[in-house]
């Protein structure tokens, strides 16, 4: 449980990493523009402590949700020489894209180190041709279980298990499913590998397990080795290459997902849907499969996000760039009071449609992590 706990806590800060990392784009070019940079504050308002360094204050704040950075004259009706109305149009289109182009770096950043490790990546039952190294891996341990009482540990690979005289190699979760459902309340020895070291261990399936779980207390996934290791020097290309796959291929599912809409297939279904908190759960049952998926993971949320934040929604990055775009176009600015009203009306639509799918899909899924981790 605590170490489920510790992933959870990981998982979390990572995201909130990835938010900070956004505003820190935000950020930067705006002092590259040379632009007055009121507070950079991790978390959000009410403030927990704060320092001043230069004209910039440093924050971090109660609410664990994110990370803001507040640009003067970002809101606009500021007549000032420093302030972000008295930029041209390209260089605020550059400050409002640094936050979005942020993402995109970690991605490069995370799948070039992904490259340089290898990955194995959870591949499922199915026959495919082509597979490297298809292994069954333990992804959790039930406490007050065989398992648990035997030693197996998360991570741990199952290599074969031997009934009497036969031997069989494991290489997907239904085989091992099979043997310890047909040999339940016998003996059975498994051969398990840990940090590159085979051991057996010898456990005797549940006769009647408790509900949800199975004959032996283990969470288990097929995994296999999708992204072999790469030479460190050609990890970067690596990662510029997926992370632009990656990012088109994000673009045409987008894109396929608006064609079923708009042509009567319906929307997504509800499991495609996660705010902060159900990111969070994924990015922890990620942690749970090794460093090399959670980093891949990462790589992909950090792309997810990038292009969210460039949908042309109001109070999103989008939506900034397009009043740019609008002021381009008009050759004077929209109205401080209407833009202000359409932005704060987009959040609150925001905000309202990220607590019903927390509470809808959200709070389920942390649910049933917390009970799996048990």
């Amino acid at each position: 449980m605590l170490s489920s706990i510790l992933i959870l806590v990981l998982a979390f800060l990572s995201l909130i990493a990835l938010m900070i990392i956004h505003e820190f784009g935000h950020f930067i070019i705006a002092k590259k523009f040379g632009v007055r940079v009121d507070e950079f504050g991790i978390g959000y308002p009410p403030r927990i402590l704060g320092k001043k360094i230069g004209e910039t204050i440093y924050s971090i704040n109660w609410i664990p949700l994110g990370a803001f950075v507040r640009i003067y004259g970002e809101e606009g009706g500021v007549d000032d020489y420093r302030s972000f109305v008295k930029l041209k149009i390209w260089q605020r289109f550059l400050i409002m894209i640094g936050g979005v182009a942020a993402f995109w770096i970690v991605a490069i950043i995370l799948f070039s180190i992904v490259f340089a490790m290898g990955a194995d990546l959870p591949v499922g039952d199915q026959d495919v041709q082509g597979l490297t190294n298809p292994q069954v891996k333990i992804v959790s341990v039930s406490q007050n279980s065989p398992a648990g009482a035997a030693g197996l540990k998360i991570a741990d690979t199952i290599r074969n298990v031997k009934v009497g005289n036969v031997d069989t190699k494991i290489s997907k979760v239904s085989d091992f499913q099979k043997i310890t459902g047909e040999n339940k309340g016998k003996e059975i020895i498994l051969t398990i590998e840990r940090s590159g070291k085979a051991f057996d261990i010898n456990l005797t399936p549940r006769i009647n397990p408790p509900s949800g779980q199975g004959a032996t207390g283990v969470g288990l996934e097929r995994m296999a080795t999708l992204i072999e290791k790469t030479a460190w020097y050609m990890a970067p290309v690596q990662g510029v290459t997926y992370t632009w796959q990656t990012t088109i291929n994000a673009l045409k599912g987008l894109w396929q997902i608006l064609v079923n809409l708009f042509s009567g297939k319906g929307a997504p279904q509800g499991d495609s849907f996660a705010g902060p908190l159900g990111i969070t759960v994924f990015l922890a049952n990620a942690a749970s499969y090794g460093a090399g998926f959670f980093l891949y993971f990462m790589g992909i949320i950090s792309v997810m996000i990038a292009i969210f934040n460039l949908f042309p929604i109001p109070a999103l990055d989008g939506g900034k760039i397009i009043f740019l775009l609008i002021e381009k176009i008009k050759g004077k600015p929209v109205s401080v009071k209407f833009e202000q009203g359409i932005t704060m009306t987009f959040f609150i639509i925001l905000i309202a449609l990220s607590l019903f799918i927390t509470v809808k899909f959200d709070i389920p899924r942390f649910t049933d992590f917390l009970k799996a981790s048990l």
